[in-house]
C-alpha cells in the first residue's frame, strides 16, 4: 500500500475531536475515525489553530519516522499521508493528514502503559524496572534509541500502550506509534527552523525515562545498545521520496540532516561499546 495519497480527497464527512496540545502551547491536535468494512481507520491531523487552520507538519513527521523505523528493523505502527479535503466548524480545509488502522490482534484489549504500571507495580518499581521486569527490555531501549534519533517530545505514558488478551492469557507492549511532536516539529517558521540545532538536546516526556532524550541513551547498558540495521546516506531518499508537495524541500532538508547527524552520534556511541 502506498503510504502516500496525492490525490485530493472529500473527506468532509469526517468528525473531529479536539485534543488540546500537552506541551501547553496554542493549537489543537485533531482525532477522527471511521469504520471501513469492519476495520477502523484512525486519522489526525498536524497541529490545528482555529484561526489559521493546521499550522504545523507532525503528520509528515509521521510518514518519515515510519519509513525511519522501517530501515532500522523496529516493529510500529505504519502510517499513509493523505492529501484531503476536511470540514472544520463549517470551514473547508485542505490539508494532509494521517490515517493508520488498529494494531490491536483478535481478542486483545489496550490500556495506556501508565495506567497498567499504576495497576500492576510492585513497591518502589520504576517505570523502566517495570518494563524489564515484564519482559519489554528490548522494546523500550529501542524506543529510547529512535526518540534520540528523531528528537520525540512526547513519550508521554498514554503514547505506549499494553495489549492484553484474557483469553490468551497474553499481554505485549504495543508496536511503536504516535511519533508527530518530533524532529523540528516546534519550530514556528522557516527563520526558526534554519537556526535550529538539530542536535540540540531539548526538553522531552519520556515516561521510563528523563527530560533529555540525551540521558535516556545512558539508561541502556553498553553491552544491550540495540544493533539495529544500518542508516545509510543514500536512505535520504526513501526517507523523504514523494514529500515535497506536503513540506517544503528545505525543510525536509533540515530534518534529514537531523536524523542523520545524531544517527551518526549514536552509532560512534556503539563503537565505543
Amino acid at each position: 500500500m502506498a503510504d502516500i495519497i496525492r490525490e485530493l480527497r472529500d473527506m468532509t464527512y469526517l468528525s473531529w475531536t479536539k485534543v488540546r496540545n500537552s506541551s501547553g502551547t496554542a493549537g489543537s491536535f485533531l482525532k477522527a475515525y471511521e469504520d471501513v468494512s469492519g476495520d477502523k481507520i484512525y486519522y489526525k491531523l498536524s497541529n490545528y489553530d482555529a484561526f489559521y487552520g493546521v499550522v504545523g507538519h507532525e503528520c509528515v513527521n509521521e510518514i518519515i519516522a515510519d519509513r525511519l523505523l522501517s530501515i532500522l528493523g523496529i516493529e510500529h505502527l505504519s502510517y499513509q499521508l493523505i492529501h484531503a479535503k476536511i470540514m472544520i466548524d463549517d470551514k473547508p480545509i485542505e490539508t494532509w493528514l494521517c490515517a493508520s488502522r488498529d494494531f490491536k490482534r483478535r481478542g486483545e484489549s489496550k490500556v495506556a502503559l501508565d495506567a497498567y504500571y499504576q495497576a500492576e507495580r510492585l513497591a518502589g518499581e520504576t517505570p523502566m524496572d517495570f518494563c524489564i521486569r515484564c519482559g519489554w527490555e528490548k522494546e523500550i531501549y529501542e524506543m529510547l534509541v529512535v526518540d534520540y534519533l528523531i528528537l520525540n517530545r512526547d513519550r508521554h505514558g498514554a503514547n505506549m500502550e499494553v495489549l492484553r488478551n484474557r483469553y490468551q492469557k497474553t499481554v505485549r507492549l504495543a508496536p511503536l506509534f504516535d511519533h508527530g511532536v518530533s524532529l523540528l516539529s516546534r519550530c514556528a517558521d522557516e527563520t526558526a527552523m534554519g537556526r535550529e540545532d538539530v542536535m540540540a538536546d531539548k526538553p522531552v516526556q519520556c515516561f521510563v525515562g528523563s527530560r533529555s532524550a540525551w540521558e535516556n541513551l545512558k539508561l541502556i547498558p553498553r553491552d544491550k545498545l540495540p544493533r539495529l540495521n544500518p542508516l545509510m546516506e543514500a536512505d535520504k531518499n526513501i526517507l523523504l521520496d514523494g514529500l515535497d508537495d506536503a513540506l517544503d524541500r528545505r525543510w525536509l532538508e533540515r530534518i534529514w540532516e537531523m536524523i542523520w547527524r545524531r544517527w551518526q552520534s549514536y552509532e560512534s556511541i556503539c563503537d565505543q561499546g
